[in-house]
């Protein structure tokens, strides 16, 4: 009978071991899992709090990348104005006209009825005409120069970047019609070209 007592207090007391170290290990995985949370919340915090420190400085944006040679519309602009130039030269301008008008008055003025005919059409046609022709040589000469100009700009410009075909095109109708404008108010302006009649 007192086996069976000693037997029976032995077997409580290791049931009473058992769970205590049940128990232990329950607080012990609570107590752990109690330090995760904890650990899992403030890591969260120290991710934002360094955020702003770690990051990285945002690179600035590049410019696009623009052109700084010259787009040629100034040569374009030139080379079309030689070409009016040189068409003015050959049909007429409005400088001309009253320049011509103007010479003629002047003429005029100067004569009298007791003047001579040669006189009278020197005075009243010759400078008039050579005055007109005067105003064509000059807007002959800037078509000329201008167009020249637009012509050898290339040269002193970016090396490498070529001229447009037509502002060449342009440029060269400019300087022939400046060339033959020039050359017909010469023998206008000589009278070599539709001079004054000759009086007997």
């Amino acid at each position: 009978m007192a086996t069976k007592s000693v037997d029976a207090a032995a077997v409580t007391t290791a049931d009473e071991t058992t769970r205590t170290e049940e128990d232990t290990e329950q607080v012990a995985e609570a107590a752990a899992g109690r330090d995760q949370e904890r650990a899992a919340e403030e890591a969260p915090a120290q991710t934002t709090e360094e955020t702003p420190e770690e990051a990285p400085e945002a690179a600035p944006e590049e410019a696009p990348a623009q052109d700084s040679g010259p787009s040629g519309v100034g040569q374009g602009a030139g080379a079309v104005v030689a070409a009016a130039l040189g068409v003015v030269s050959l049909t007429g301008s409005w400088m001309g006209t009253v320049a011509s008008a103007r010479e003629s008055l002047i003429g005029q003025l100067q004569t009298s009825s007791s003047s001579g005919v040669a006189k009278m059409i020197k005075e009243g046609y010759g400078d008039a005409w050579h005055a007109n022709a005067l105003w064509a040589g000059l807007f002959a000469l800037s078509a000329l120069v201008v167009g020249v100009i637009v012509l050898v700009r290339p040269a002193f410009g970016e090396p490498g970047r070529a001229q447009a075909p037509w502002i060449r095109s342009v440029a060269w109708a400019g300087v022939s019609l400046g060339v033959i404008g020039l050359l017909l108010a010469v023998l206008k302006y000589t009278d070599v070209l539709l001079g004054l009649p000759t009086t007997g």
